[in-house]
């Protein structure tokens, strides 16, 4: 048997050493990844432990939330202006505005979360909000509808990369006692839904024009030019709070997967430093498991030429094929893959069109104006902040945990479109959407908590990218299926409805629960 370490005893009491019990059990199991990689993440998880949730942390998740505030708040400013842009600029079929972003979203879900994986987390953290923020501020100079369109596919490639690479950021420097803050997290994806219609509401109902009839010159109709410069200006400045007020180091586990052993351990002694604590962790607790594990497994080629070749091993696929190692680990990433996509396909076929659908519905009683129709966009905002709340507390209930909260929230969000169908006002229509919000933001912040969870650090921004880019690829579907749907008839609510449901159903087929187990 190999010799412990003679470090200090408190490497032994914390479990950093795997022959001893970590604070929590991993969510894969054996086998299902590199055995000197699995071993060398229990230890960090173990050291993450023994520091505890402190300022580094806290200060990662303010400035984390960025990424899950602008995944919300893009789409919907794409869907705030869209009236707007029509009315202006009279294109021949509007919903290419949303297919130029969804295809924008498509390249940046799979380009960053492949990229993550293999040169950093930490030069994607900080990109995605500097190309959002500087399309989306130019956007608003657009001199015709062309110009837009390619504007918003370029901002939106900076919005696709968010998930993929915060969620794995976030996730890789939390204990795994506090992964249900990644579902917590999710209250900035709410929040973003409420800043840009409040916003919107302000800009857009003031500086539009009246009526989408007749001409609409520029000079009546700056709102949603105003709201671009806004909404750009607001994104920069995230990307100015997490580029030079917040340090951000390269997580300890991607350093430990490339082979940087010693570069792991000193971050995280400087995260123990920010947090005014310590950490028992030393370099030869990572390096000699390689030596352990060297006689039943090939243990990783730290060299020069091993980390080269494997930069370029990368783009051979490698980190994908990890995702299918075994036939468990196929199954989960297949399932993880399938529900993104149909989800993908049901949430903008819906949402996307929220607005339209509101004004029609008004149009019915007398109240479609600009102003109610802004208002009832920020009502049902609002309640996605109570929703992104819900789904971190139900994710850590007793014999529920992720599958349960994913499964029931994401029924339940398809039932509640299905009686949105039934409404004759306009007032009923938003009772069943703020209901409709609440459910749909719990699926969200458990979707985007779990997605991550169950795949290794080494490959979580593969995992993550190909989950997201389904989800991008069906996304494109929806503005495709607008323009020659008929969109005052309930058929596109009835389909994404059941693809809600059909999605919730194949939660229950997921074979990992990581409730209570620290990712890996």
């Amino acid at each position: 048997m190999a010799t412990t370490p003679t470090t200090p005893t408190m490497a032994n009491e914390k479990g950093l050493v795997p022959e001893l019990d970590a604070d929590t059990t991993n969510i894969l199991p054996e086998g299902s990844t590199d055995p000197v990689y699995l071993a060398k993440a229990k230890v960090i998880n173990d050291a993450l432990q023994e520091i505890g949730m402190g300022r580094y942390q806290w200060h990662l998740f303010g400035v984390a939330g960025f990424g899950w505030m602008m995944d919300n708040m893009w789409p919907i400013i794409t869907s705030l202006i869209f009236t707007s842009v029509v009315n202006e600029l009279h294109p021949s079929r509007g919903p290419f505005l949303q297919l130029a972003q969804n295809l924008g979203l498509l390249v940046g879900a799979f380009c960053f979360g492949l990229g993550s994986d293999i040169f950093g987390r930490r030069w994607a953290f900080n990109l995605t909000l500097l190309i959002t923020g500087t399309f989306g501020l130019i956007a608003g100079s657009s001199p015709n509808f062309v110009a837009i369109a390619v504007f918003a596919a370029l901002w939106s490639v900076g919005v696709g990369g968010n998930l993929p690479v915060d969620s794995a950021v976030f996730l890789e420097f939390i204990p795994g006692r506090n992964q249900y803050l990644l579902t917590v997290l999710s209250i900035y994806w709410a929040f973003g839904q409420l800043l840009a219609t409040l916003i919107a509401w302000a800009l857009l109902t003031n500086y539009s024009c009246a009526a989408a009839v007749g001409t609409c010159p520029r000079a009546e109709n700056m709102g949603w030019r105003y709201f671009m410069f806004t909404m750009g200006g607001i994104t920069l400045i995230c990307f100015v709070l997490r580029f030079f007020v917040f340090h951000l180091h390269e997580t300890p586990k991607f350093l430990m997967s490339r082979g940087h052993d010693a570069e792991a351990v000193e971050v995280i002694e400087k995260v123990a430093l920010y947090n005014g604590s310590t950490t028992s962790l030393r370099p030869e607790h990572l390096m000699s498991l390689s030596e352990k594990t060297d006689r039943a497994a090939p243990a990783l080629d730290t060299s020069a030429m091993g980390a080269v070749r494997r930069r370029f091993e990368k783009f051979n696929a490698s980190h994908v094929r990890e995702l299918f190692k075994t036939p468990q680990m196929a199954w989960s990433t297949s399932l993880i893959v399938l529900i993104w996509a149909l989800i993908g396909l049901a949430f903008p076929l819906y949402n996307a069109f929220l607005p339209y659908l509101l004004a029609t519905r008004g149009a019915d009683t007398g109240d479609n104006s600009t102003y109610i129709t802004y208002r009832n966009e920020v009502i049902i905002a609002v309640l996605g902040i109570p929703g992104a709340l819900a789904g971190g507390l139900l994710v850590e209930l007793p014999k529920f945990g992720r599958k349960g909260a994913l499964c029931v929230s994401t029924v339940i969000t398809g039932v509640f479109l299905f009686a949105g169908t039934t409404a004759k006002t306009s007032n009923a229509l938003l009772g069943w959407n703020c209901a409709y919000n609440f459910t749909s933001n719990v699926m969200y912040a458990v979707l985007y908590a779990y997605t991550p969870e169950v795949f290794p650090a080494k490959d979580r921004g593969t995992g993550t990218g190909i989950a997201a880019t389904a989800n991008r690829i069906f996304g494109v579907m929806s503005p495709i299926v607008a323009m020659y749907a008929n969109l005052n008839t309930p058929v596109p609510v009835y389909v994404s409805g059941a693809l809600f449901i059909v999605a919730g159903l194949l939660v229950l087929l997921l074979p990992y629960e990581p409730r209570g187990k620290a990712s890996i």
